[in-house]
């Protein structure tokens, strides 16, 4: 939410002779504060974080015990790729990507017991990213990890890393063939 958005709930100044304007009331002012959070990355410096953009891991990824929540931060402009960046570790932060982006016949099965901890009971609230290994200085050798995506509920910002079947699914998929 940025602070433009509270002048929907505003009131009017209504004093004559101005023109009017609309001021946000100050529970508005005081509430959008406290959704915000001023957030310490290694790598894009600080940033103010909207309370309602946390995504809350249901359990932590696999290597990284204290890092629970995270936020989606978008790599460029033009780019699919995205960052899933912890709030709890600064320097961590992974290369995402919706796996339609990279190969359209990914649909990982997603278990009853997966949509029950992240309380999907539709499919419009699931969505899926695959976590990208970039080599530096090598972007072509990039990978994907189509063993363990990670599924997210968007409706409750509610996400964990699955582990698939290792029979069926690469960590190390090549995303350029």
């Amino acid at each position: 939410m940025s602070w433009t958005s509270l002048t929907g709930g505003g009131r009017k100044n209504s004093r004559a002779g101005s023109p009017a304007t609309v001021l946000p009331e100050a529970e508005d002012v005081e509430a959008a504060t406290q959704r915000h959070a001023i957030v310490s990355t290694t790598r894009f410096g600080d940033l103010e974080i909207d309370q309602e953009r946390v995504i809350t891991m249901t359990a932590p990824f696999w290597g990284f015990p204290g890092s629970t929540r995270f936020f989606l931060q978008s790599h460029s402009g033009n780019s699919p790729l995205m960052w899933l960046q912890s709030i709890d570790d600064p320097a961590l932060a992974f290369v995402v990507v919706p796996p339609a982006v990279i190969d359209r016949e990914f649909k990982p099965p997603i278990t009853g017991p997966v949509r029950k901890e992240l309380g999907i009971d539709r499919d419009g609230d699931l969505d899926v990213l695959v976590i990208l290994t970039v080599p530096a200085g090598r972007p072509r050798e990039m990978t994907a990890n189509l063993l363990a995506p990670v599924v997210i509920n968007v409706r409750k910002r509610l996400a964990k890393q699955v582990l698939l079947d290792p029979v069926q699914y690469d960590p190390c998929w090549p995303v350029f063939g």
